[in-house]
């Protein structure tokens, strides 16, 4: 059997590698630079975050995806893996950052202390801004407490999902 990959076959890795790169251009520039690309490359994926025509956007990714047949992708793609890794993370701690400041502020000295539990430590800037959200007489204030709220409990809530990825 002839062993040289088919025309279809090479299609497919071409527009692969296309996609591929056509992500690359969705990253900012310090996660360009933690990938490590060549320097014709990244001019290429810079130049296509600043291209607004529909067209010369598309020949713009063409360019990087012929420039990506150049460069090993392994690395590139274990990077996007890692960035939309947390991303996904972000988005899951966001989530259940609402949904605990909802309970807390609905159920306080519970919830607070169920939280406190589930995370594995207590967080005084958490407490303190429980109390000014009992506390407060306006809305205003409340709004504000609330936000503080969120903060801490999103704050305590990555850093224990992070831990828990590190650990893996």
């Amino acid at each position: 059997m002839n062993s040289k990959p088919s025309k279809s076959a090479k299609k497919r890795e071409t527009h692969a590698l296309q996609c591929l790169g056509e992500q690359l251009i969705d990253l900012s520039a310090e996660q360009l630079l933690d990938i490590g690309l060549d320097d014709i490359l990244m001019d290429a994926i810079v130049a296509a975050k600043s291209i607004s025509a529909h067209g010369a956007l598309k020949r713009q990714k063409q360019l990087i995806g012929k420039l990506m047949r150049r460069v090993d992708s392994a690395p590139i793609v274990a990077a996007l893996d890692r960035y939309n890794g947390s991303k996904i993370l972000e988005k899951s701690a966001f989530r259940q950052a609402e949904q605990w400041r909802e309970r807390i502020t609905s159920n306080t000295k519970n919830d607070l202390d169920a939280f406190t539990a589930a995370v594995g430590h207590d967080n005084s800037d958490l407490t303190k801004a429980v109390r000014a959200w009992s506390a407060a007489h306006d809305d205003k204030e409340r709004q504000l407490a609330s936000r503080k709220i969120f903060r801490e409990v999103h704050k305590d809530l990555l850093s224990m999902m992070q831990n828990q990825t590190d650990s893996i």
